[in-house]
């Protein structure tokens, strides 16, 4: 079976200072500094987000898992913990959590590695390419 290949694309425009307004979707997200970076604080830090997406997608990811096998798993929590090295995370820990038992839920954690887009990516280390334009290289 041939993988089929989609596009997600967001926009961002500068708003000042160390501020960026970023389309994504329908939805608009303020994206800025704290004020110790120069910043005005008046949105999550880039980083923040990166991790907000590893957060979130890993929290769809254990539910669409627990719902597959028809099993319940109330109350997921994920935490996700990246740890500055440089200019780049150097390690990102997620941790997992739910209401129903450990063992419930430690079945549904390689399912939802399997599935996660944001994990996968990460993991495989994506071509970055930078280039001038709106348009992909070709």
């Amino acid at each position: 079976m041939a993988s089929v290949v989609q596009q997600r694309t967001v926009d961002a425009t500068w708003d000042g200072g160390m501020r960026a307004v970023v389309q994504a979707g329908d939805f608009e997200i303020i994206v800025d500094e704290p004020a110790t970076a120069g910043g005005t604080n008046t949105g999550p830090q880039p980083t923040d987000l990166l991790l907000a997406a590893i957060a979130s997608c890993f929290t769809l990811a254990l539910a669409h898992a627990a719902d597959k096998r028809a099993l319940a798993l109330p109350g997921i929590r994920v935490r996700v913990v990246g740890t500055y090295e440089r200019l780049q995370f150097s390690r990102v820990d997620v941790l997992v959590e739910s209401d129903g038992p450990p063992d419930v839920l430690e079945t549904h954690i390689p399912d939802a590695e399997r599935v996660c887009y944001v994990t996968n990516t990460l993991r495989q280390g994506p071509e970055i390419s930078v280039s001038l334009g709106w348009q992909p290289p070709p």
